[in-house]
């Protein structure tokens, strides 16, 4: 589906698109096809899109993959796209709030999600699958520019932060590519980014303790400007706290923001056994 056709679609009907959903519909062909490209679909495939919108996304999934499950906020474009897909047997829609419906635990083990994602949910939806305890094994999400660059940022770097070590926990980021706001309708203030995130086959920790990492995260990077083992005392002890921390080779002083990935681990790995 081109632009041209995304507007007549939306003038036929009278609909005015509506921004708390993130309604900005990826219209350039080239940009779509890179998306589809890196998730390396096989007909084996079983694949999750949130945010259909209009569907020229979900119309490269169906040609490229044996499954596809998408799931529509908005009553008006799910109603489109059932009329729209009528006759592919392989994708099911579902109309509904994609948050809630990953609250309900599923078994994402093996599936791809492909997802041009809404702005304002982008992070939790990735967060939520991230976490849940049979995840799908690849994510590759068109976010904001900003958000994709959390992903993959390092220890020390101006958008390193919680988002990334949650992630990174699970998954191995890997560089993606930018998208112009101009590739979107209607245009959005910002640029965006595809990102590929892929799930680690040695996991970093066990499940058992990826709790503990989440808590020490947060609560080190609950105040920035702090030290992180003050923060951390109120939790544990700091006789504790000095001994791991040496042990992981990071000075009293450090900030949460220095602390890489590994050494988050290993904190971990010390201070809840």
């Amino acid at each position: 589906m081109i632009l041209s056709e995304m507007k007549g679609v939306l003038a036929d009907r009278g609909w005015m698109l509506t921004k708390s959903l993130g309604q900005n519909f990826l219209h350039d062909q080239n940009q779509l096809k890179r998306i589809v490209a890196a998730a390396e679909l096989t007909p084996q495939d079983k694949v999750l899109e949130i945010g259909p919108g209009l569907g020229p996304l979900t119309e490269l999934l169906v040609e490229g993959c044996g499954e596809v499950l998408a799931i529509e906020k908005d009553r008006r474009l799910f109603t489109f796209l059932t009329e729209r897909f009528s006759a592919q047997p392989n994708l099911k829609l579902i109309c509904g709030d994609a948050l809630d419906y990953l609250k309900t635990p599923s078994d994402w083990h093996g599936w791809k999600l492909v997802s041009n994602l809404p702005y304002s949910v982008g992070s939790t939806i990735l967060v939520d699958l991230a976490e849940a305890v049979s995840r799908p094994r690849l994510l590759v999400a068109t976010l904001q520019l900003e958000v994709a660059q959390r992903l993959t940022a390092t220890a020390g770097t101006e958008h390193y932060g919680i988002l990334g070590l949650l992630l990174g926990l699970r998954y191995q980021a890997h560089a993606g590519f930018k998208i112009p706001a101009s590739c979107f309708f209607p245009a959005p203030d910002v640029d965006s980014a595809c990102v590929i995130l892929e799930e680690r086959l040695d996991p970093l920790l066990p499940e058992r303790l990826h709790a503990a990492f989440t808590r020490i995260v947060k609560r080190g990077f609950s105040q920035r400007r702090k030290m992180m083992l003050k923060l951390l005392k109120q939790d544990w002890p700091g006789d504790k706290l000095l001994t791991a921390f040496e042990q992981v080779g990071l000075s009293p002083q450090t900030r949460a923001e220095k602390v890489s990935l590994e050494q988050f681990t290993r904190l971990t790995q010390i201070l809840a056994p």
